[in-house]
């Protein structure tokens, strides 16, 4: 593939405020911004959803991950069988992220497992499969990203937990700026490298780390280097801290980064979170939400969070969702998928993850629509509240 297809790929077409409708183009096709990925974690979407099957859910983008797919079944061996496209059975863009939350989560979400030692080289861990030893670095990361053969690959970052000290947080974004050049250095020519803001809730230091990472695209243009990175995320968001305090760092970055780019949150979040987000100007969205709150039987509408499993849904003979045009909709009751929650069925899981992420995919339909028409704000004013409300 060649090196120009790392060029910005990003299109604005319109803006309504600061929420913003795009295209981000990539060699396996346009996508339409603001968007949501459904998160394949180990190259599957939980709840037993093929890959092919994402696209009648309008899904657009597929997140798979480096950290647990360099673990198991090797990325080597994936690229082997011609990348996770051919491996999936996707057509379709995908992203992977870098591995950085997952190796810093470890000690957290693993007990048992060992916090990773975190050197100016890299980061040393252990698999939380089998205790392995291993190392991964910003070269590292970009090599395995790449032999996942995706069109959107995350520079390797540390994504600091909440609560750190403000002198932490600067040491820590100062050495994920310089990862970030590393990657710049290494990136797949064929994909298009996001870079990560870190910063923790100090807004300065996210101004800050914003600004040093726009002057690096500034400079890699000027080296000819195609302007990389070709999008930013907002990273270490999501971990803890209070909802008001993720807004205020979105507010404060927001000006600073150049409209011509694309706009990452990531690990956000709920369909309320995002229609705020997309307010402040963010179009790239990412959460297991969907998929792991269906498998417990929480279920989005338009109306609000129905808890499917309730005794007052035992008799109800209507859908899911009586706005909803899914394939679970379409054919199933809220009597018939509480009784299979109730008797412990597989099917349970799969149909209401069925439902939640064609909700999600088909709220950003609305979301781009309602931007298109200049009337995003009635929109939120509209949904916001009542996405969140329990039925």
């Amino acid at each position: 593939m060649p090196t120009s297809c790392r060029r910005n790929m990003y299109t604005l077409l319109n803006t309504d405020n600061k929420a913003r409708r795009g295209i981000l183009s990539t060699p396996r096709g346009d996508i339409q911004t603001p968007f949501f990925m459904n998160v394949a974690t180990a190259a599957a979407i939980k709840g037993g959803i093929s890959a092919p099957e994402l696209a009648d859910l309008k899904c657009q983008v597929m997140l798979c991950n480096t950290y647990h797919l360099h673990i198991r079944p090797g990325d080597e061996l994936i690229a082997q069988m011609g990348g996770l496209h051919k491996f999936t059975n996707w057509t379709r863009p995908i992203l992977t992220d870098s591995g950085g939350f997952q190796v810093f989560s470890l000690g957290r979400d693993f007990p048992g497992v060992k916090p990773p030692r975190i050197k100016e080289e890299g980061v040393y861990f252990s698999s939380h499969i089998d205790g392995k030893k291993i190392f991964m670095g910003p070269e590292e990361s970009m090599q395995i990203q790449r032999n996942l053969g995706a069109n959107i690959v995350m520079a390797f970052d540390e994504c600091i937990p909440s609560g750190q000290s403000r002198k932490y947080v600067e040491e820590s974004c100062n050495r994920t700026t310089r990862w970030l050049k590393r990657c710049m250095a290494c990136s797949p020519p064929e994909a298009a490298l996001f870079g990560i803001n870190q910063g923790g809730v100090y807004t300065d230091i996210r101004i800050k780390h914003m600004q040093e990472l726009v002057e690096l695209t500034e400079k890699s243009g000027e080296a000819g280097k195609t302007g990389l990175p070709a999008g930013y995320a907002i990273g270490g968001l999501a971990v803890g801290e209070a909802k008001e305090d993720m807004f205020n760092v979105i507010e404060a970055v927001e000006p600073f980064m150049p409209a011509t780019k694309p706009r990452y949150l990531m690990g956000v979040g709920t369909p309320s979170d995002i229609i705020e987000a997309v307010f402040r100007g963010i179009d790239m969205f990412d959460c297991v939400m969907p998929t792991r709150n269906a498998r417990h039987g929480t279920i989005f509408t338009n109306e609000g969070i129905m808890h499917v499993g309730n005794a007052k849904y035992a008799n109800d003979s209507r859908p899911l969702d009586e706005s909803c045009g899914c394939p679970t909709c379409r054919d199933f009751s809220r009597a018939y998928i509480r009784h299979l929650f109730k008797s412990q069925e597989y099917l349970a899981g799969r149909l209401s993850s069925i439902h939640n992420l064609y909700f999600y995919n088909n709220l950003m339909e609305r979301i781009r629509t309602a931007i298109e028409e200049g009337r995003y704000s009635e929109f939120r004013g509209e949904m916001s509240g009542r996405l969140g409300r329990l039925l």
